[in-house]
């Protein structure tokens, strides 16, 4: 991008900010977008640290009551612990449109994709209203093969990234 120097006129190169984003190194030459999805590392170990002390403390401390709550949390706590080892064992998948054959994950860090042809795809489009309330809006879903790919907004960088994925499966 070019503009025009205020002093001799002459067109100078300005710097891209990072309030623009980052560059667009996830489109190739030929049309093919590869889209990488984000782990929630950070949020499973939290929950892990805090649902386990908690749910702990709740058990031994508290009454009746208070050690349902606790077991609950030690639950919930095993469950992040299990979905944090995951995130080890496995990457979190990529979305890849190519002009001919897309690669869909079967969900974050759940191992191999499902690759399918382009002409499989029946449909794509944004949930924005209909969302569960444990997902964020909006949410990407794919309807390929007779199943549907749902994809939500936190398990991207950026919500150009869905943006992205919807355009490259719209062009024929």
């Amino acid at each position: 991008m070019s503009a025009t120097s205020p002093a001799t006129g002459a067109a100078t190169k300005t710097k891209r900010r990072e309030a623009d984003g980052p560059a667009d190194a996830t489109t190739e030459a030929g049309g093919r977008v590869a889209i990488q999805l984000e782990h929630a590392r950070g949020h499973h170990a939290r929950w892990l640290l805090i649902g386990g002390v908690l749910g702990a403390l709740c058990i031994l401390k508290l009454g009746t009551l208070g050690q349902g709550i606790g077991v609950v949390l030690v639950v919930k706590a095993l469950w992040d612990g299990f979905q944090l080892v995951r995130t080890y064992l496995n990457p979190p998948g990529t979305i890849v449109v190519d002009e001919d054959r897309v690669s869909l994950p079967r969900g974050l860090n759940r191992g191999a994709p499902v690759e399918l042809d382009r002409k499989a795809i029946a449909s794509a489009y944004f949930l924005r209203r209909s969302v569960p309330w444990t997902r964020a809006a909006p949410v990407l879903v794919i309807e390929a093969g007779g199943q549907a790919y749902v994809y939500p907004r936190d398990w991207f960088a950026s919500e150009a990234d869905q943006r992205r994925i919807l355009e490259a499966l719209a062009v024929p």
